[in-house]
């Protein structure tokens, strides 16, 4: 496979990726901004989803490559899913509450009083629902890439698009 080939298939691969993960953020801050303005709270942070989707994107194509060892390998698939799901689920809760500690840093008088602070406002509520629903999000993710795997690269994509079979 030429330079060329292998740079286009990685575009290919993050735009897909990041469109995946825009959709479900996306859909995220439709339902905050449904929920809030109940009370007549503006929100709008389309951008931050769009961005968001784009970092996830790369972070979790990067990591696709990383292997969770030898006892992973011999498990059924649904191991595999459920591990990296937990384990990038994790990840974007600790990325949250460090934000949350770079935006406060200077009110509170440092990061780690940020970060408390931030936990004792009720913020880490936030961080949590955010972590769950992108939880969601990775789920179907992992799941499609097992599937990628077994299936090969157009597998998935042939079954999608082709009709159902007769019963």
């Amino acid at each position: 496979m030429s330079m060329k080939q292998k740079l286009v298939r990685e575009i290919k691969a993050v735009v897909l990726t990041t469109a995946y993960f825009a959709a479900w953020f996306g859909l995220l801050i439709l339902l905050k901004e449904l929920i809030l303005a109940e009370y007549d709270v503006r929100f709008r942070h389309l951008s931050v989803a769009i961005i968001g989707a784009l970092i996830v994107a790369k972070v979790v194509l990067v990591l696709e490559y990383v292997s969770l060892g030898s006892w992973v390998r011999r498990q059924p698939a649904w191991v595999d899913v459920g591990l990296r799901t937990m384990i990038y689920s994790v990840c974007v809760f600790v990325v949250l509450l460090v934000e949350k500690g770079f935006e406060g840093r200077h009110e509170a008088g440092g990061f780690i009083k940020a970060v408390q602070q931030a936990i004792a406002q009720g913020n880490a509520d936030h961080a949590i629902a955010t972590t769950l629903a992108v939880g969601v999000a990775l789920i179907g993710f992992n799941a499609a890439s097992v599937l990628r795997k077994h299936l090969g690269e157009h597998g998935l994509r042939h079954i999608f698009l082709t009709p159902l079979p007769d019963d």
